[in-house]
């Protein structure tokens, strides 16, 4: 089993990273069978779309902040974890962005594409969904599309719903909406296109965040699922991704 190392730049991730090589070899990401991904989930995120085009697993393991989609960090009996590791495919959301200066900004993102105001002011939002206006007029700090992955993430803070993993949904979720007050979000079908478009762009200014990858001063923003893209998380035996979410729905 070839292995591949990355990490972030974190102190203890940059530790365990000369420690595992130094254990285990690496033969570069080119070669490897597997990447092996040090940090927390934002460079997990991005080991991730780094793996876009070859589509190769990635086994994670925590040596950052939060850590949801990783694994504990233990050195010893790595090739052991990784031969018995549990399989799960995730797939991206990619969002079209188009900005008020003209430009178009294509990103993929795993756990959510959110919109959010820039200002102190409101942000004002239309929502279509398959090309019918399903919201004319949203007042709020911001909306998300969220993946049934990143639905425990930035998502449920928002009182967003958590999703199970292998759900064929996306979640749309408002953030502090002011009017209408009472509209909690939608649940779509994965195949669902969502546009949304911001009105009063240029007095009432709005970013939007592919995981973490953001885009300011924008008019509106595609988004879909890209079911082509699916890569593949391992966790080890009994902490796989799918008990993780279940776990969360009972955790009071």
């Amino acid at each position: 089993m070839k292995l591949a190392f990355t990490a972030s730049a974190r102190p203890e991730a940059q530790d365990a990273l000369r420690r595992l090589r130094h254990a285990y070899g690496d033969y570069g990401a080119a070669e490897a069978d597997i990447i092996v991904a040090l940090g927390g989930d934002g460079h997990m995120l991005e080991t991730l779309r780094q793996r876009l085009k070859d589509k190769k697993p990635v086994y994670g393991m925590h040596r950052g902040t939060v850590g949801f989609l990783m694994n504990d960090y233990l050195e010893e009996g790595l090739a052991e974890r990784l031969a018995k590791a549990e399989q799960v495919r995730v797939r991206p959301l990619v969002a079209r962005i188009e900005t008020l200066d003209g430009r178009t900004v294509a990103e993929r993102a795993f756990n959510e594409v959110s919109l959010l105001r820039q200002t102190a002011q409101t942000a004002r939002l239309r929502v279509i969904v398959d090309g019918a206006v399903r919201m004319p007029e949203l007042h709020c700090d911001g909306v998300m599309v969220a993946t049934p992955a990143g639905s425990t993430a930035y998502n449920f803070s928002a009182h967003g719903p958590i999703l199970p993993i292998n759900a064929r949904l996306l979640a749309l979720t408002p953030i502090s909406a002011f009017r209408p007050r009472r509209w909690r979000g939608a649940l779509l079908p994965q195949s669902a296109h969502v546009r949304i478009e911001v009105l009063e762009a240029e007095r009432r200014g709005v970013s939007a965040a592919a995981d973490n990858l953001e885009t300011r001063d924008i008019k509106s923003v595609e988004v879909r699922e890209d079911g082509g893209a699916a890569l593949t998380l391992l966790f080890d035996q009994g902490h796989a991704l799918d008990e993780r979410i279940l776990r969360e729905q009972f955790n009071v």
